[in-house]
């Protein structure tokens, strides 16, 4: 399972022009899911998106998490982050979880944000074609990868 947390100070996503999710300071999240992925791998993912220390204190220095600032967090399915570029200049997909995994993992996920935070989780709506909006504050841009575990 892979994350994308984008440091944001507000950002939204629409589906067919309606909003469907909209925070403002907080995290964007893009999450992209594989097949082999598990609940360990959505566990760990939790505990590293709602305690990155990437919020900035009064020193203005990137030293609080999520939880410090009451932020929130809006989740938007990608498995375009599975992509494999190896071979020629046509991303292929087949790394990505198909929906029938896909899609309990993100629902999952986003439960266990929730729960665990106890923080606002807002989201888009898994395999549709989403406009997403944000203002990526700094930018802080953290990519993290349940099975490199960098």
């Amino acid at each position: 399972m892979r994350v994308v947390l984008q440091r944001v100070s507000q950002a939204s996503v629409k589906v067919d022009n309606s909003i469907t999710g909209e925070i403002g300071i907080g995290f964007l999240i893009l999450l992209g899911v594989v097949p082999e992925d598990t609940i360990e791998d959505i566990q760990w993912l939790v505990n590293k998106s709602m305690n990155m220390r990437v919020f900035s204190d009064e020193e203005d220095k990137m030293n609080l998490s999520i939880k410090d600032v009451d932020g929130a967090f809006l989740v938007v399915s990608q498995f375009t982050l599975n992509a494999s570029t190896k071979k020629g200049n046509r991303p292929s997909f087949i790394k990505a979880a198909r929906p029938d995994h896909a899609i309990p993992m993100y629902e999952e996920f986003c439960k266990h944000l929730h729960s665990k935070s106890g923080l606002q989780v807002e989201k888009g709506v898994f395999g549709a074609d989403m406009k997403v909006e944000l203002i990526n504050d700094g930018p802080v841009t953290i990519i993290v990868d349940s099975k490199l575990r960098e």
